[in-house]
């Protein structure tokens, strides 16, 4: 049996976002820039349902293995109904909407946008905005390990937040990298998360704010090469906590996958390079696979675009390369 399996009818433009169920080892929704969010069956290898929208799509999210949700550069917050395949329209953001999470602990739908703000959505109430939040910066990623939200903003910002009491942060910070902000995770474990920049660097961070926690926080050097004497230094577009040993994975605009132990700082495999950038990486709930999506990310600018392979969506068996070493269980 290979490692890896391509998935059939991958989407026409690039990935932005692919998102296992939370319940459901083998269903995979696939968000493009192509106007659709598709829900696969990774174990049968084929396409479920396809959604089409009126822009491209940015995010998405399930809230069980009936219900998703989408949104992007149409504004609109929908509800995708993964039985009846039907989609349902919850409300309106003034701008794109960059990322999505769904709160086990509180049943909510959180979205974050451009447009400068955090909602909350109960999809099961008449009215479904329940709140929402200003923010200094437009939203570019957001996660969410318990009740902790973490949302990364433009000019490098981060808001900490308990979902329970949204009226303020409970912390502020600075990103500890000098770029821009590409990727977000927290960790499995609920002690901390990791960010990552356009400029190849990683940094692991702890929400605890005493100074022994802040004095284990580091970043490092990653998904950059040296060809022909020139140091070549690529983005690092998505983060992803394994989600039973809390070891990392990172993926690239040079089109590597890497596996990281964050708490010994090291590599622990490399795979092997794909056919295009890695915009999109996620973990199932169960942790025995690894969805890839590979795609154009438009780092060469149109003429890239005109050269660029169709994306595809790989799903990795993963082994031992994701336990950290010496790992017995807990």
């Amino acid at each position: 049996m290979s490692d890896q399996s391509e998935l059939a009818s991958p989407p026409f433009d690039s990935v932005s976002s692919v998102r296992f169920s939370p319940k459901n080892p083998s269903h995979l929704l696939v968000s493009s820039w192509d106007t659709t969010v598709r829900l696969y069956d990774t174990a049968a290898n084929e396409q479920k349902s396809k959604y089409d929208h009126r822009a491209a799509v940015l995010a998405c999210c399930f809230s069980d293995d009936t219900h998703a949700y989408s949104g992007g550069l149409d504004t609109s917050v929908r509800e995708l109904n993964l039985e009846t395949e039907k989609m349902n329209h919850l409300g309106q953001h003034s701008d794109s909407i960059s990322s999505m999470n769904w709160s086990r602990g509180t049943n909510a739908l959180v979205t974050g946008s451009w447009d400068r703000t955090v909602r909350f959505w109960d999809p099961r109430a008449s009215s479904p905005q329940q709140s929402s939040h200003s923010l200094p910066e437009r939203v570019y990623n957001m996660d969410l390990v318990n009740h902790t939200l973490v949302v990364a903003m433009a000019s490098r910002l981060f808001h900490i937040y308990d979902i329970r009491k949204m009226d303020a942060p409970a912390q502020t910070r600075e990103s500890s990298l000098k770029f821009m902000t590409r990727a977000l995770a927290c960790m499995a474990d609920g002690q901390g998360y990791a960010t990552a920049s356009v400029e190849g660097r990683i940094a692991v961070e702890y929400f605890d704010p005493s100074s022994e926690a802040q004095d284990k926080k580091y970043a490092f050097k990653c998904h950059r090469m040296t060809i022909d004497d020139v140091d070549h230094v690529w983005p690092v577009n998505a983060l992803a906590f394994h989600p039973v040993y809390n070891t990392f994975a990172s993926a690239g605009s040079d089109g590597t996958v890497s596996i990281w132990d964050h708490k010994l700082k090291k590599r622990l495999r490399q795979y092997p390079k794909y056919h295009s950038a890695v915009p999109s990486i996620a973990f199932n709930c169960d942790g025995t696979k690894l969805a890839v999506g590979v795609s154009y990310t438009w780092e060469e600018g149109e003429e890239g675009a005109k050269t660029a392979e169709r994306p595809s969506v790989y799903i990795r068996t993963t082994g031992d390369e994701v336990k950290p070493k010496g790992w017995t269980g807990s």
